[in-house]
């Protein structure tokens, strides 16, 4: 037989005070004390609640969040690359024409679009050729090509009598065009 030491005394006492406090707080003396601080809880969880939901809703960083993941699981593009495509059909139409005049045009607007691109990118640099160089080569794969377009590019707008063909502005326009993608897509 084992007798009660005194730290099975100490259990004992304290988990009658348990079991009383227990009883204390789920008596309906205490239940109805407290009812308007419980009211007064709930309307400050719900106005909580319902000032996160405003913000949520009018937020325009959660909302850029939600509508990337959404459009891109919908579209299997990274977010905007509809925008990019939309843009670079533009550009492309120009060819279409078989003017050489639109051809300039197509090839300056390509110019500048990857120009954008880069800056919206971040690439460091105060000209073109600098920014090119600045990105890396797993980014922008096709730097030469991407830079022998831009001399063109130069050429079309320093010399108006320089000649340009269909079959080299599609070149340029295919160097552009996978520059932009690759560094939209990167």
């Amino acid at each position: 037989m084992v007798l009660p030491t005194d730290k099975n005394w100490e259990r004992l006492y304290d988990a009658l005070n348990i079991r009383d406090f227990i009883g204390f707080i789920m008596g309906s003396a205490i239940q109805d004390d407290l009812l308007p601080i419980k009211i007064i809880f709930i309307l400050f969880t719900a106005f909580f609640f319902c000032a996160v939901m405003y913000f949520y809703v009018n937020s325009s960083y959660l909302k850029y969040q939600f509508m990337q993941d959404i459009s891109e699981f919908l579209s299997w593009q990274a977010y905007g690359f509809r925008e990019v495509n939309r843009h670079w059909r533009r550009v492309m139409k120009k060819i279409v024409t078989g003017s050489e005049k639109e051809y300039k045009i197509a090839i300056i607007e390509a110019d500048d679009f990857l120009l954008e691109e880069m800056q919206d990118a971040e690439y460091r640099g105060d000209t073109f050729e600098e920014m090119v160089e600045s990105a890396s080569r797993r980014v922008l794969p096709n730097k030469d090509e991407v830079l022998y377009a831009h001399k063109v590019r130069n050429s079309l707008v320093h010399d108006v009598n320089y000649k340009l063909d269909l079959n080299l502005a599609k070149k340029i326009l295919i160097h552009y065009e996978k520059a932009i993608k690759s560094i939209y897509s990167y």
